[in-house]
């Protein structure tokens, strides 16, 4: 059962809104009866600048985050004529484009090579799960020492916020959405680190749809019922307009106040865009859920083809198992047993669920205009058993090993059917086209059409910060 964060109504801010195109198209009509020419040549100029920006909002984001970092040199990065403790047990196979091959289980997604590109030369130098995660969602250098896995209000803003402050939705929706889960271990009081707005406040976080892994998405709150329809709630909602505001400026203060206002107006935004019904899954065939997987994954992934149908800007899914609790082997988290983790649990997940979404985004015509990401903190160390980080890695292990490791991307103009960037052999360096989490945050907002370089000003020092200090990566297409 999934549900809404009502945190969420209460830490965010800042979220754009402009006329929707019907809008402006009812001004249009209107102005026309009695509006001279020049007026109307103003409103002809808007309508065709809100046009062109509805058109720049067509793009979107499907970010899949592989927690616990998975192994690019069993997976996506395979050295067959390694010795055996670095190729360690599985073969590749070949795929649907000549000359590039995969782990043998994955045929699926094999099958769906043509549209992907393996990024095989992301890299850099933080091998601790937090501020490794850190890095990925924030594009940035973890900002300490890593000696914790807990977020911090000196966190680097994760793409989410950055998306929740600077995107924008046609539809009412938020910009950004997180599914199913905020990444956190086990006795710990804090979600992990890179996950917040952090340095640009907490308010800016992105609403979290919450699940519990059977997949049936069960919100309250966001639905009206007859007893109380959608222009009864609009009624209440401007008498509460007109009572409110002077009233409680003079016993609370400016910020509280239109904090608390612009929450109610988001809440009743999510009411009118029917936000209920798009997070229904129940509106999808049973066939097709099936043939996602009945998984945490699979229907979250699911549903973010939902959100995006629907105009939602960027949304992530954290990997969810049911070793998501396992504090030495946390989902893509490998320490022991490498192989048979990946064989029987990971790899047939992902090989159900991951295909299926892109095959969907294709058959809907959305492949085209959504940049669809999978990855992890980092990657495996390339010889099994050997020691970088946790003693709890075992002979039957990879530890962790940011120096190299794979992306997958599709759609959103990537070419299909593609390597990008080569590692050495043994897929332990990158060895040309390297690229950072922070080219790759700046290659998303780009496609997103938020201006990486552009700044803000941090909450906790006062200073100016760029969104991300990357470049966008070039040659994709």
């Amino acid at each position: 059962m999934f549900t809404i964060d009502h945190q969420w109504l209460q830490q965010l801010g800042g979220m754009q809104s402009g006329s929707s195109r019907r809008e402006m198209l009812r001004v249009g009509g209107l102005s026309a009866l009695g509006l001279t020419a020049t007026q109307l040549a103003k409103l002809r100029t808007a309508k065709a600048a809100n046009s062109a920006m509805e058109k720049r909002r067509q793009n979107s984001c499907v970010f899949l985050f592989l927690f616990g970092g998975p192994s690019q040199i069993d997976l996506w990065d395979m050295k067959p004529n390694a010795s055996a403790e670095i190729r360690g047990e599985f073969q590749p196979i070949a795929t649907k484009t000549t000359g590039i091959q995969i782990c043998e289980h994955l045929p699926r997604l094999g099958q769906q090579m043509d549209k992907l590109c393996l990024l095989r030369s992301m890299q850099h130098r933080m091998n601790v799960h937090g501020p490794a995660c850190s890095e990925i969602f924030s594009g940035r250098p973890y900002h300490s020492a890593p000696i914790t896995d807990e977020a911090t209000p000196e966190d680097w803003p994760s793409l989410n916020s950055m998306m929740m402050r600077y995107g924008s939705s046609a539809t009412g929706l938020p910009p950004s959405v997180v599914l199913p889960w905020y990444l956190q271990f086990p006795g710990q009081s804090r979600r992990i680190a890179g996950q917040t707005g952090g340095r640009m406040g907490e308010r800016h976080d992105a609403m979290l749809v919450q699940g519990s892994g059977n997949g049936d998405f069960a919100v309250d709150g966001l639905n009206w019922h007859e007893t109380a329809p959608l222009n009864r709630i609009e009624s209440r909602r401007q008498l509460l307009n007109q009572l409110q505001p002077g009233d409680q400026r003079q016993i609370y203060s400016e910020k509280l106040v239109n904090d608390v206002e612009r929450h109610r107006e988001r809440a009743f935004s999510l009411l009118k865009h029917r936000a209920g019904e798009i997070l229904d899954l129940k509106q999808e065939p049973e066939s097709l859920r099936d043939k996602y997987g009945r998984t945490s994954v699979g229907q979250s992934l699911l549903m973010a083809r939902r959100l995006v149908e629907a105009g939602v800007s960027l949304v992530t899914i954290n990997w969810e198992d049911e070793t998501k609790i396992d504090g030495t082997n946390t989902c893509w988290d490998t320490h022991q047993d490498n192989f048979a983790k990946l064989k029987n649990l990971l790899c047939p997940i992902f090989d159900q669920a991951f295909p299926a979404f892109l095959q969907d985004l294709d058959d809907h015509g959305l492949l085209e205009t959504t940049l669809v990401v999978a990855v992890g903190e980092f990657g495996r160390t390339p010889k099994l058993g050997q020691f970088t980080q946790s003693s709890n890695t075992r002979k039957t292990g990879r530890d962790h090993w940011p120096h190299a490791f794979t992306t997958l991307l599709a759609g959103g103009g990537v070419r299909g059917g593609q390597v990008y960037g080569t590692t050495d052999r043994h897929a332990g360096y990158v060895t040309d086209s390297p690229v950072s989490p922070a080219d790759l945050s700046a290659t998303i907002l780009h496609h997103l059409g938020v201006d990486h370089t552009q700044e803000y000003v941090s909450n906790n020092q006062g200073l100016r910060h760029h969104l991300s200090e990357g470049s966008p990566v070039h040659g994709l297409g």
